[in-house]
């Protein structure tokens, strides 16, 4: 078990991080809705989908990892200088390879519309891309000292301020100008204002005269190996919208996209995991009894995830009726989208330990494997069973993943194993099975028959704790 401070600085991070992705999530689920009455045309979601993948594809290799090495190095000495001296050389080598990133994409922006969209006229669109990825490298930086102070507040307040401004700006012009301007505008809007947030608050931890060479070597060892790990992340998220496309058209890529948008409710558990997993992970991974701890965190973690995945399952098909009847068949993706960001929790928890040993490439390894795998199931499932076939690909591509990395880790002794996890994971296929195949089976009543299944490995633990608090109130 996890316990004392330890414990304490787990759940504080997991909660008040939960509260942070909640308030910055919640707000583009809710407006959802709203945006998809005002948006009947799904081709017009799928354009802005698809040029958003451009920046999330081109971030990775602008930022090179450093985030990431900003994290491992930060802690190694305890002096303001020395973490000054991280921060400054980091937002340095971010700055170099945004421009060359941003500038590659202007300089090919003709190309790349026509291999997206096979047409020239989107050219304006993506020469906008290339600019939002220089920025967004910038605030990938500049947030960090933030969160690696464990700030929490900072980020409660623009977890709120930033969708909000996002939205202000999007709706007016998606219904006084145009649709496809506002589904832009509104992220671009976003970026500057988040740049500018924290630029003002970190300002003080980054500067320029204190660049440090030896640390910019030593940070890009770990950092740029783990670029291939976001190129597989983003094969994950973006290559089915992209083969979608191809396959389908851009009308169904839209469809998917809001399939995918209502579905990141679970991104609610995954960016309090992410937000605080880092500083809990690194902060005590000197620790003696490290892998027990982090073998606990597994366990739970999964547990938690399975059950909020059956406990969503019965209202999924009551969820899409809020949204506009040309993207309500996005439904049957939903489940797939669900559990995907929660099984990569997974496997960040069990990837970490080969970060803590300086062995990142092997993470690459193994999602490497995994996205090859995603790949070719959307190839061959996509024609066969639409946009389901991309969503039950990106699935099996992480479960696979996750697998694979706990066997490794295990045969490193570096985890730990246990029955209950079989039970768990066992209750999840059987269950969503029965329910996707049998017509005739209540999601309801199976949701809450593998709850109970799961559950009853614990019982025994949860018996004796509830006897030893009853005697200590006594």
């Amino acid at each position: 078990m996890i316990f004392g401070a330890r414990a304490k600085l787990f759940i504080e991070n997991f909660f008040v991080y939960g509260l942070v992705g909640v308030l910055g999530k919640i707000i583009p689920v809710l407006m959802l809705p709203v945006v998809t009455r005002l948006i009947p045309d799904a081709s017009v979601y799928g354009v802005a989908d698809l040029l958003h993948i451009i920046v999330s594809f081109a971030s990775a290799f602008a930022v090179l990892g450093m985030y990431d090495a900003m994290f491992r190095v930060f802690f190694d000495e305890e002096t303001t200088e020395f973490k000054k001296r991280v921060c400054s050389t980091a937002l340095m080598v971010v700055a170099a390879s945004s421009a060359l990133t941003g500038g590659l994409i202007m300089l090919f922006s003709g190309f790349l519309s026509e291999a997206l969209f096979s047409t020239p006229i989107f050219r304006p669109w993506i020469l906008l891309m290339g600019f939002q990825t220089v920025l967004s490298g910038f605030d990938s930086i500049i947030t960090a000292p933030t969160r690696m102070q464990n700030q929490r507040r900072v980020f409660v307040v623009t977890s709120v301020l930033l969708p909000t401004i996002s939205y202000s700006v999007s709706i007016p012009l998606i219904v006084f100008v145009d649709p496809l301007l506002g589904l832009i505008m509104g992220g671009f809007i976003s970026v500057i204002v988040k740049l500018f947030v924290f630029g003002w608050l970190n300002q003080t931890w980054f500067i320029p005269s204190l660049f440090d060479i030896s640390l910019a070597k030593e940070m890009l060892k770990i950092g740029v190996p783990i670029v291939p790990t976001f190129f597989i992340y983003w094969i994950y998220n973006s290559m089915d919208r992209i083969m979608i496309s191809s396959f389908l058209g851009t009308e169904q890529t839209g469809v998917y996209a809001v399939g995918a948008k209502l579905a990141q409710i679970s991104h609610f558990i995954y960016t309090a995991f992410a937000g605080g997993w880092q500083y809990f992970a690194f902060s005590t991974m000197k620790d003696k009894d490290h892998t027990l701890l982090m073998s606990r965190v597994f366990e739970a973690l999964g547990t938690l995830s399975v059950i909020a995945f059956f406990a969503l399952l019965p209202w999924v098909e009551p969820i899409f009726l809020l949204v506009g009847e040309t993207y309500r068949p996005a439904a049957v993706i939903f489940p797939y989208l669900f559990i995907s960001p929660l099984l990569l929790m997974l496997f960040q928890t069990v990837g970490n330990q080969f970060l803590v040993i300086k062995k990142a490439y092997i993470s690459v390894l193994v999602l490497s494997f995994g996205a090859i795998t995603n790949i070719a199931l959307n190839a061959l499932l996509i024609p066969r069973m639409g946009i389901e076939g991309a969503a039950l690909a990106t699935a099996c591509g992480y479960a696979l993943s996750v697998l694979l990395a706990f066997v490794l880790v295990h045969r490193m002794k570096m985890i730990y194993g246990h029955w209950r996890q079989v039970v768990v994971f066992g209750c999840t296929i059987t269950g969503f099975a029965a329910i996707r195949l049998i017509t005739e089976a209540s999601p309801f009543g199976v949701s809450v028959a593998s709850i109970a299944v799961m559950l009853l490995p614990y019982l025994p633990a949860i018996i004796r704790k509830t006897k030893s608090m009853y005697a200590q109130n006594r």
